[in-house]
């Protein structure tokens, strides 16, 4: 792995430079300022937070964590947007984030980990089952408009 990676938990008064990824994550298909706007609703929320892996001064992956408690599983992380730079896949990062996580999460008196995996993902499926996700249910979505 390279040494020059770093990862942090990005502060909220940069959290702005997330979204150039997630847009990608979403194939273009939202505009910045429906994100932005989004993001910002979230950081009101509280509870949300973002780790990113930088290349020097270049972030290159992200990913969104929200700290919940819910009644069935107790406090846990449920990662979130998580997005890595094609030409930086397949270098361990993805695994040096979950190291991360595992840490932080008992750092702060969580339970567990709950993760969200489209259908369709089956290299993100397969990631996560290989982190030692389980599945055990279905994630179903109405949408409104």
């Amino acid at each position: 792995m390279n040494t020059q990676y770093n990862i942090e938990l990005i502060p909220y008064e940069n959290m702005e430079t997330i979204l150039p990824l997630v847009i990608a994550l979403n194939d273009n298909k939202i505009e910045y300022a429906i994100l932005k706007e989004r993001l910002n609703s979230m950081l009101l929320m509280g509870g949300y937070q973002c780790i990113g892996v930088y290349d020097k001064k270049e972030l290159i992956p992200i990913c969104g964590i929200w700290v919940l408690n819910k009644l069935y599983s107790g406090k846990h992380i449920e990662p979130d947007n998580v997005f890595v730079k094609p030409e930086y896949r397949n270098h361990g990062i993805g695994q040096m984030m979950m190291e991360w996580l595992l840490t932080y999460a008992k750092q702060i008196g969580c339970n567990g980990l709950e993760v969200n995996c489209y259908i369709t993902n089956l290299k993100g499926k397969k990631f996560w089952e290989k982190q030692g996700f389980d599945p055990i249910g279905h994630h179903l979505i109405m949408k409104l408009a």
